[in-house]
């Protein structure tokens, strides 16, 4: 009995406590906010990574299920959004009200510095822990975001293209391969998985093949597409679903290594001007409806398992992830990633 009772309280302690005692029941989704005091707020301004046009789609969702609120959005590479967002924070300047990021390391120092509002969504039990800030209610996962190797058919045929992130260093793709910058938590993640599978000079010998950096994997595939490069190195396999979809000449490998995953996160922001569209946004994003947008829109795995991979690709569970063991290990690297990847493309 007494066992039963330790059992039980663990449960408990392990399942983290919603911002409210009773949710609201939304449409498809549930809610601590107050939203008549959203509707009065009458404004959401969301900053995050995700293509223009894509979060303009979602954003557009949102609006058209609660007209009484428009939306504002700010877009810009992970690493240049941060960078935005802590020189408005340290002149004391509060623009956004909700934060996605595609680097941990950037969302856990922001959690750090006291930049997230504590809200546990109601929607959060559709995560695991792993998928959630530490404690609950800083952040959380909202989209996975896979990457392998893409190539132009028209240029690279079936018999040539790599199928090993080792064939990507095949001299053919001299001056024919594009990668991300370094503000790319994909890159990063890249760079730390295959330098401890074969070696710092893995990358070194990559370098020589002039690998052009851009800051949008729609960049990259416009190259690709166009025939200015051959090779997509590191290449989100939600830009191709979306460049396949439009009839686009591209094909995607699956490495035998497995396929890069990495985490997009979201929070509410400490000092939101209108804290309670926020948690609205929030809520509506992580549950079903905004995640199956998401899935659709944006084309990235969903992190719940009630939602269905985005169209026209295969469940995520088909995937050999390759994912950091150590997440701690892998944040202590980025200044060093940053060094050499900057050295790689030219950069510095």
């Amino acid at each position: 009995m007494i066992r039963f009772v330790l059992l039980a309280i663990a449960l408990l302690a392990a399942v983290p406590a919603w911002a409210c005692d009773h949710p609201r029941q939304m449409d498809g989704f549930k809610t601590c906010a107050d939203v008549e005091k959203a509707f009065k707020e009458g404004l959401i301004v969301h900053y995050a990574p995700d293509p223009e046009s894509e979060m303009a789609g979602y954003m557009a969702t949102f609006h058209k299920a609660f007209p009484q609120i428009q939306t504002n959005f700010m877009r810009l590479q992970t690493g240049a959004l941060y960078a935005r967002l802590s020189a408005e924070r340290q002149a004391k300047v509060y623009t956004p009200d909700t934060l996605m990021l595609t680097e941990v390391g950037f969302a856990i120092d922001f959690q750090k510095r006291g930049g997230y509002q504590l809200y546990v969504s109601p929607e959060s039990y559709a995560y695991k822990a792993s998928e959630q800030s530490a404690p609950p209610g800083y952040f959380t996962w909202y989209s996975v975001i896979v990457a392998g190797i893409a190539y132009n058919p028209n240029l690279v045929t079936a018999a040539q293209a790599p199928k090993t992130y080792k064939d990507l260093l095949n001299p053919l793709w001299a001056d024919g391969i594009n990668t991300k910058l370094s503000t790319s938590g994909l890159q990063h993640l890249a760079w730390y998985a295959l330098r401890q599978r074969y070696g710092a000079e893995f990358w070194q010998k990559f370098g020589e093949l002039k690998p052009r950096g851009f800051d949008s994997y729609v960049q990259q595939f416009d190259r690709m597409v166009s025939g200015q490069d051959k090779i997509v190195a590191i290449a989100q396999y939600s830009g191709y679903l979306i460049a396949k979809a439009k009839g686009a000449p591209i094909e995607f490998v699956i490495p035998e290594e497995g396929m890069m995953a990495i985490p997009g996160v979201m929070g509410v922001v400490d000092h939101a001007p209108h804290p309670e569209a926020a948690r609205l946004f929030m809520d509506w994003y992580l549950g079903v409806p905004g995640q199956t947008v998401m899935a659709n829109g944006i084309k990235n795995y969903s992190a719940r398992g009630d939602v269905k991979p985005p169209p026209g690709g295969v469940p995520i569970s088909d995937f050999k992830l390759i994912v950091p063991e150590n997440w701690d290990d892998f944040l202590k690297t980025h200044t060093q990633f940053v060094k050499e990847w900057d050295k790689m493309l030219g950069m510095r």
